[in-house]
């Protein structure tokens, strides 16, 4: 754990303000995606709540340390897993101040069936059109495969895109984990293209603690 600390030490004490961009393409795989890095700003990009209001994610941490994490959807038991584990760590983040909000391509009513089921006491947020995670460079394009297994399967309502060869594929996110200060920087980040594999949560409030 000690050396846990001094890696996530050196890694935030090293940080310099970039401007991100608004909108990064989509990658053609989850191995591709180019996400936002430490020191990179909180991009101005619309995100929809529960109830169906568009709202901008730079106002939603205006001033407000957060934990942002991104998963696939409520269908996903990984992400369900994922977000039981942060469910048991919200209260000691929130005793350091943060607020944490997860978002994901499922639609409003997806959340609120998430929110109840698991009794959530944190924000989740709708990324519905993907353009939040396409602005972190966590979007990508699925394969055919996976496209028809979750499309027909799991009837999702995610819109389907079309990549650089004009097929219409289903896009997703990377899972992430952020950390921002309140000034909206970036000051850790975990991405994994591997969906199965998450963030461990004692590392995560490791990772908050060092952010004043």
């Amino acid at each position: 754990m000690k050396l846990i600390y001094k890696l996530l030490t050196a890694g935030l004490a090293v940080l310099f303000t970039f401007t991100a961009q608004a909108t990064k393409p989509i990658a053609e795989q989850a191995a591709m995606v180019s996400p936002l890095l430490n020191g990179q700003q909180i991009p101005a990009v619309m995100a929809t709540t529960v109830e169906g209001k568009q709202i901008n994610l730079q106002d939603v941490l205006a001033g407000k340390k957060t934990i942002l994490f991104f998963y696939r959807g409520g269908w996903c038991p990984f992400c369900n897993t994922q977000m039981g584990q942060l469910k048991k760590i919200s209260g000691r983040l929130q005793g350091m101040g943060f607020q944490l909000i997860g978002i994901s391509t499922d639609a409003p009513e997806g959340l609120k069936a998430s929110i109840k089921e698991r009794d959530l006491d944190y924000t989740l947020l709708s990324d519905f059109n993907s353009k939040v995670s396409q602005s972190f460079g966590l979007a990508f394009f699925a394969s055919q495969k996976t496209t028809e297994r979750y499309v027909s399967k799991m009837n999702l309502g995610n819109p389907l895109q079309k990549n650089s060869q004009g097929q219409e594929r289903l896009v997703l996110p990377a899972p992430a984990v952020y950390v921002f200060d309140a000034k909206g920087l970036v000051q850790f980040n975990y991405v994994n293209p591997n969906f199965r594999v998450r963030l461990d949560e004692e590392l995560l409030l490791k990772a908050a603690e060092l952010v004043r």
